[in-house]
């Protein structure tokens, strides 16, 4: 239906959506007033109820300098003559900005495209956390073995989440996508997404399959810049361990030297050359042996 209202509201009152709202399930009131799910709760899915639309969206928005995502969610409520963002201030980040749709006093468009556009627009921000995880991959790939364990641990444990959580939110929204496309979802006979628009979503659809193997891909590149952590921390622990081992043995032979003298030759030895001469020279002839065999054999 084209000329379509959008109205996009950040942070609404129950009042303010009363107001704009045409009149909604109870439950779907309470989900749109409930303030941006804390953490990783929140689980993109879109559902009819009848005459409208409603979904629950999450998009991604990485902050390079910070090293971490900030997932922001967008609510949706969609009728063939208006479309509701409702978006939420996300803890610690900036809410998402519907740059996709135009000013809410043009008609761009039909209630269908418009949520098209908006859709496109989460999955395009997936791209570009998928682009930041890779820089995010490939600077501990080349700092690995320089900096500290604890911080290459760190930065590993939240690489991980976000690609764990990234999927997970990429496979729900797929999945709604899917449904669309498939003709599943819709309000009254294809009044809000007629075969056109489904066409629109189709492409949509290819994108979120693309971030999910280019998903694939970024766990398998980080899985490797963790086994080549714990190699380096392997290699790092047995050079400690190899030098110990030549430290002990050269202590070994000096220690056995003196206690042999001193239990066995303590009257016969009372010169001071024979006693403090020779042993000091069997000390050290027996090191400087010890040395250049570890150096031959590459052990130190």
């Amino acid at each position: 239906m084209p000329g379509a209202r959008w109205i996009d509201l950040l942070d609404p009152t129950r009042d303010e959506l009363l107001r704009t709202l045409p009149p909604l399930d109870p439950g779907v009131l309470d989900e749109l007033e409930a303030p941006a799910a804390a953490g990783l709760a929140l689980r993109p899915m879109l559902e009819s109820h009848g005459t409208y639309l409603f979904g629950a969206l999450v998009a991604a928005h990485p902050l390079p300098d910070e090293d971490r995502i900030v997932y922001q969610e967008i609510d949706l409520v969609a009728t063939p003559a208006l479309v509701v963002t409702v978006r939420k201030s996300p803890p610690g980040g900036p809410p998402y900005v519907c740059a996709e749709l135009p000013p809410a006093v043009e008609s761009d468009g039909d209630a269908g495209t418009l949520t098209h556009r908006l859709v496109d627009g989460i999955a395009e921000s997936y791209l570009e956390a998928i682009d930041a995880t890779y820089d995010e991959i490939s600077e501990l790939e080349d700092n690995v073995d320089t900096w500290e364990s604890a911080r290459v641990r760190q930065r590993l444990m939240g690489v991980r989440r976000d690609v764990l959580y990234l999927r997970r939110t990429v496979a729900a929204t797929r999945g709604s996508v899917r449904r669309i496309v498939d003709g599943r979802l819709d309000v009254g006979d294809h009044a809000l997404f007629p075969p056109e628009v489904e066409r629109l979503f189709a492409d949509t659809y290819e994108t979120l399959v693309r971030v999910t193997e280019e998903l694939d891909v970024a766990r398998e590149l980080l899985g490797a810049a963790r086994d080549h952590h714990q190699a380096t921390i392997a290699e790092r622990q047995n050079d400690v361990v190899k030098k110990l081992a030549v430290i002990a043995s050269l202590l070994l032979l000096p220690a056995l030297i003196v206690g042999f003298y001193g239990q066995n030759f303590g009257e016969a030895f009372s010169r001071p050359y024979w006693s403090l001469g020779v042993s000091t020279a069997l000390i050290v002839a027996s090191t400087l042996v010890q040395l250049a065999v570890f150096k031959w054999r590459r052990w130190i």
